[in-house]
């Protein structure tokens, strides 16, 4: 189980998250919706331990674990290990780092007891990639490097996909995707979910990647608070009325 229990953070002297309560056991995914500057992101780094954020945790009566092992005070070197992974609103590019190279390095540095060889790898691989529409050529190209807007998220799925997770953060996964994109993303999602029983926490400000993939539980975020959660009716109620209704 992926646990937080009052949870605040803070960006310099600015508290940003302000009491987050949550549990996400492996296979369910949870939404987190929000309007811009709600804390979104900064609630997606503080969990992961992006040391370029400047993020402080607040500890006051306050749990972080996975899997009941304690994540506050490790760096994203070992959350990853422990079994975490985020996506990223702008995923960077890797000059010169074959995206096959990447994510065999980062395979063996978070499986070390597991021998894989290059070639049934690279057949791992290749099954991420067409899971969201990208072809083969993409293991030899540089990380991100000439990927569009749409491409790089899905690299970043088929990452997922790879890694295999115990649990996910996805920051704007849906960001600046087409039509098409959308439905290929979301359809990945849903698998790593049910056949890999990764527990995944997807942040977004719009709905329609909900519709296609039906999140377990949905909150609405508000001023680093959440301020309510529910079902697919609740992201209806925003559709129609905004977060005003809330």
């Amino acid at each position: 189980m992926f646990t937080v229990k009052n949870l605040h953070i803070a960006t310099g002297d600015t508290e940003i998250i302000k009491g987050i309560d949550l549990a996400i056991l492996r296979g369910e995914v949870h939404a987190i919706m929000g309007p811009n500057g709600a804390g979104k992101t900064t609630l997606s780094m503080g969990l992961m331990g992006n040391p370029g954020y400047n993020i402080k945790f607040q500890i006051s009566n306050f749990k972080y674990q996975i899997n009941g092992e304690d994540m506050a005070q490790k760096n994203p070197e070992e959350r990853a290990r422990a079994g975490l992974f985020v996506s990223f609103q702008q995923p960077v590019e890797i000059t010169g780092v074959s995206f096959l190279s990447f994510l065999r390095t980062a395979y063996k540095s978070l499986y070390p007891e597991k021998k894989i060889p290059l070639s049934e790898f690279k057949i791992q691989v290749k099954k991420a990639l067409t899971n969201v529409s990208l072809p083969e050529e993409f293991m030899q190209r540089s990380v991100n490097e000439g990927f569009s807007g749409g491409e790089k998220k899905r690299a970043e799925i088929a990452q997922l996909l790879v890694l295999q997770p115990k649990f996910a953060i996805l920051d704007e996964i849906d960001s600046g995707l087409d039509v098409d994109s959308l439905k290929i993303v979301a359809k990945a999602i849903k698998e790593a979910g049910i056949t890999h029983k990764i527990g995944i926490l997807l942040i977004t400000h719009y709905q329609r990647i909900l519709h296609h993939v039906k999140p377990d539980v949905v909150h609405v975020l508000i001023d680093g608070k959440i301020k309510k959660s529910g079902g697919m009716d609740l992201v209806n109620l925003i559709e129609e009325e905004g977060y005003a209704a809330i």
